[in-house]
């Protein structure tokens, strides 16, 4: 039916008489150029050409009475009432996949990407499990294991991701939920000396540090507690940090997970944080989008059962 058709019939007041009249199809696109702000990546992500999505786009702004996306510098933001439109939007599709009885994921036959984005030091504590368990149950799907340094809030819904592995210490718009606690340890050269302290290496042995302009929180304690230290190496990538301090000496502040997934590969002397910090778990953060409740549930036993693996 068109958008602009007239109300009839006897169900009016309760809102279905002018519904009659609205073209439900264009509520899928609708939602995917809300969460994507782009017509391009709206209309890949629906399986539209562009054209055709620029021709929804018009129908929708004329059904709803307003812009909804508009040009800003290079790029497109969101009119209020479309941010508006978000949530209320999520909500009815995901009710409708109910109603309809979309068929359930099956592990077996399902052939879709499986997007996870983390850090690279939880890539490796949990991508080999993970691999090794979506190959196993799975055998159609393909793992993406998409790496991230500083997550925004794009992260939650860009490229496809399905969830977001994220240290407790940063920010989430969405819910969250543990996967697995983790604690800071001070790593060294196996061939340090055996009788030094944790708090003797971290004064006497050269710092190998990430080059950011995050500061690593334990740094923060040392300085409370007037422990001095040096800063010997700064590095840009994550990977040389425990292979520099296995090969070259030094010392480092590594998640405990990380290390021990690191020993196996370099040969690292690991050591408890002299002072006691707070926690550094991971969490999972799930994309708001609407998604397959079974294939959700599914992958979220998969990450648990990854994360207990040594």
């Amino acid at each position: 039916m068109s958008e602009g058709a007239p109300a009839t019939g006897g169900t009016s007041g309760s809102g279905l008489d002018r519904l009659a009249s609205v073209n439900l199809n264009l509520l899928v696109p609708l939602l995917a150029l809300l969460e994507e702000g782009s017509v391009t990546r709206a209309a890949e992500r629906v399986g539209l050409s562009q054209p055709a999505m620029s021709h929804a786009l018009t129908r929708m702004r004329r059904l709803l009475g307003d812009d909804l996306v508009v040009r800003q510098g290079a790029g497109m933001t969101l009119t209020p009432k479309a941010r508006e439109l978000i949530v209320p939007l999520r909500a009815a599709l995901r009710q409708a996949a109910h109603v309809v009885n979309l068929p359930r994921f099956d592990p077996a036959t399902d052939a879709r990407v499986v997007t996870v984005a983390m850090t690279t030091s939880t890539a490796f504590v949990v991508g080999p499990a993970l691999a090794r368990l979506v190959a196993e149950r799975a055998p159609h799907a393909t793992l993406r294991l998409h790496t991230i340094t500083v997550p925004t809030e794009a992260t939650f819904t860009d490229r496809g991701v399905d969830v977001v592995l994220l240290s407790e210490g940063h920010f989430s718009p969405y819910p969250r939920e543990r996967l697995y606690d983790d604690r800071c340890v001070v790593v060294a050269a196996p061939d340090s000396p055996p009788e030094a302290t944790a708090l003797d290496l971290l004064t006497t042995q050269p710092h190998i540090v990430v080059d950011t302009d995050r500061r690593v929180f334990p740094y923060a304690v040392l300085e409370e507690k007037g422990v001095a230290y040096r800063v010997g190496r700064l590095v840009s990538d994550f990977l040389l940090v425990p292979y520099l301090v296995a090969r070259a000496g030094g010392v480092a502040l590594l998640r405990h997970r990380v290390a021990a997934a690191m020993r196996t590969l370099t040969g690292l002397r690991i050591e408890e944080f002299p002072f006691p910090l707070p926690g550094l778990g991971i969490d999972m953060v799930w994309n708001p989008r609407p998604a397959d409740e079974h294939f959700v549930a599914w992958l979220r036993e998969l990450l648990v059962e990854a994360a207990r693996q040594p």
